[in-house]
């Protein structure tokens, strides 16, 4: 049986493989052609994987057909740096190796070479002719002597009485905002720790445990949580890991499948996994959200955007070296504080978030900056972790300022917010119920209140300008990218880079992880018509992987910057700076 996906029935994309097949003496059947059998319908439940696509339940169906019959072998055609090739190649091996089957998968792309392929195919001719001559053919069920084994593996729970005595792990994505996401966890009486920095071992375990083809931030938050379950500086039967699902078409949905897979392959597979997701795809009895963690888990988010913003703006003009990161060490620890208890000792007793909000815009208004003009700005957008975890984009924020450049980095809750954006698009294009409609709306409401004091405050700053609009950000993106691109980062991908051109950044550095279908559309892809609409946009894509080079992204870098020196004449440190007057931008807005 050659699986593989509809666009692999082209000759030009298979190279050939069906005929090649056939001239070894083998008859060539696909999915479609087995799923009428009776096998088909008795594949267990529930899989490992997210199962979401109607594709890959054909798939893994006729995998479980293959999986019991002697006369059935299984080749799948998987595509060179496909993350959902990652997915089920993974899940369908499973499938035939619980019933001592060989799995064998050939990866396609444009080098039409079919030596490898033919070695391998031959490989598999033998070896299933070795079998049937042994009589060590596979059988449909094993013997009563034989433990029964399965693809099928129960999910440990995170159960109510873990909540005490267990340590919760989580890995890193954006050290400004987890910093604060971890207090405000604990307040609830989760035991949760947010793991630091990602180091070489953590990158190693990844690449040790994670399919390589999935993801590149799937590679670094699974080998973070491997390598830190492997130290020994934790009890991992008192231990359980917590991971957020997307939920959406993105291959980040089956992170927690990812995760599991890993945890179990390095030995932790009684190790519970706590997945969380905004549609509630798995539920864990010990681990509830309550309002008083929803509250203080958006302050969280909002004031990590804030303490990123400003500390951004005043860190590069800063009249002591080293003052701006004092400073935000400061508000960081006092942040911290209020979120765990709600006052701050640092700070000198009780306060509010307003005014905890206020304080913190005005010491950071009033920062001493050495004077002279405004650097260049440039903004860094992309994939989520890699646009706000150092580690991963190799402190790209770092070599910005380190080139003479005031780096703008756009905020966390848009992209918690931009699928509440978008609910009356999916109501008028998809169908979706009104229900569903009326209560994300209510959600943006409250959540759209968390983000008043800081526009707030922002707004009576001398140095600071408030958070964008987000409904505007997609009225702008819609005339470029359909509101329905909603995978990964999706349309809001292209309404950030749109956004810091119109606030004067034309200069913006988009990074996403190799092989990134979302960013590749709403990204890359989008660059061409952003460029022939503002001729000033300055834009550069920048790839991060395990094997990237960093000669090679600094290079790409510093021909992005090459050309984004500031004119003449330009604004005041001080001044919140003037937008540039877009061609074009009246068809954007």
């Amino acid at each position: 049986m050659l699986a593989g996906r509809p666009y692999h029935v082209d000759p030009e994309v298979n190279h050939g493989i069906p005929e090649l097949i056939t001239g070894l003496g083998m008859a060539v059947l696909t999915e479609a052609a087995v799923l009428g059998a009776p096998e088909a319908a008795e594949l267990a439940r529930p899989l490992r994987v997210r199962d979401q696509w109607a594709y890959h339940s054909r798939l893994y169906a006729a995998a479980g057909v293959v999986a019991r019959r002697a006369d059935l072998q299984l080749v799948q055609l998987t595509s060179f740096g496909c993350g959902l090739d990652a997915i089920t190649s993974d899940q369908v091996a499973e499938i035939l190796a619980a019933r001592d089957d060989v799995y064998t998968a050939l990866k396609i792309d444009e080098v039409s070479s079919l030596g490898a392929a033919r070695i391998r195919l031959r490989s598999l001719a033998a070896a299933t002719r070795e079998r049937a001559e042994t009589g060590d053919a596979r059988r449909g069920e094993p013997p009563d002597d034989e433990p029964a084994r399965s693809h099928v593996v129960a999910r440990v729970p995170f159960t109510k009485a873990m909540r005490t005595t267990h340590t919760i792990l989580a890995p890193q994505m954006s050290p400004v905002h987890f910093r604060l996401l971890e207090p405000a966890l604990r307040r609830s009486g989760y035991r949760v720790e947010i793991l630091d920095a990602v180091g070489r071992d953590d990158v190693d375990a990844g690449l040790t445990y994670v399919h390589n083809d999935a993801c590149y931030p799937a590679i670094l938050v699974i080998g973070q949580l491997v390598a830190a379950l492997s130290s020994g500086r934790y009890d991992t039967t008192h231990t359980s890991v917590l991971i957020t699902q997307t939920g959406g078409m993105c291959r980040a949905t089956n992170y927690a499948a990812l995760l599991r897979k890993g945890l179990r392959d390095a030995g932790f597979g009684r190790v519970p996994v706590i997945a969380l997701s905004t549609t509630g795809i798995e539920k864990n009895p010990g681990f509830r959200w309550t309002p008083g963690m929803l509250h203080r888990a958006m302050q969280a988010v909002v004031l990590g955007d804030l303490l990123q913003d400003v500390l951004l703006r005043v860190r590069p003009y800063e009249a002591e070296p080293g003052a701006a990161g004092a400073l935000y060490a400061r508000w960081d620890t006092i942040c911290r504080e209020f979120l765990a208890s709600g006052k701050s000792a640092t700070f000198g007793g009780r306060l509010t978030y307003r005014r905890l909000v206020d304080a913190l815009v005005g010491e950071f208004d009033t920062l001493p900056l050495r004077p002279g003009p405004r650097l260049p700005r440039v903004g860094v957008v992309g994939e989520i972790l890699v646009k706000f975890h150092p580690d991963a984009n190799n402190h790209l924020v770092n070599v910005l300022e380190a080139e003479g450049c005031e780096a703008v980095v756009p905020g966390l809750t848009d992209f918690m917010l931009n699928g509440m954006y978008v609910t009356e698009w999916n109501y008028a294009n998809l169908g979706t119920d009104k229900y569903r409609r009326w209560l994300k709306k209510l959600m943006r409401t409250v959540i759209e209140s968390y983000r008043t004091p800081p526009r707030r405050a922002t707004a009576r700053s001398a140095r600071f300008t408030p958070a964008a609009d987000l409904r505007e950000m997609a009225q702008r993106a819609s005339s470029i990218a359909s509101l329905g691109n909603q995978s990964g980062e999706g349309w809001l991908l292209t309404a950030e880079i749109l956004e810091l051109i119109h606030e004067g950044v034309p200069n913006v550095v988009c990074a996403q992880p190799f092989a990134c279908l979302p960013n590749h559309v709403t990204g890359k892809g989008m660059f061409g018509e952003i460029r022939r609409r503002f001729p000033q946009a300055n834009i550069a894509a920048v790839e991060y992987d395990p094997g990237a080079s960093e000669v090679n992204q600094l290079n790409r870098i510093k021909l992005l910057l090459a050309a984004a020196r500031p004119p003449r004449g330009d604004d005041d440190l001080d001044a919140p700076g003037p937008d540039l007057v877009l061609s074009g931008q009246a068809e954007t807005e």
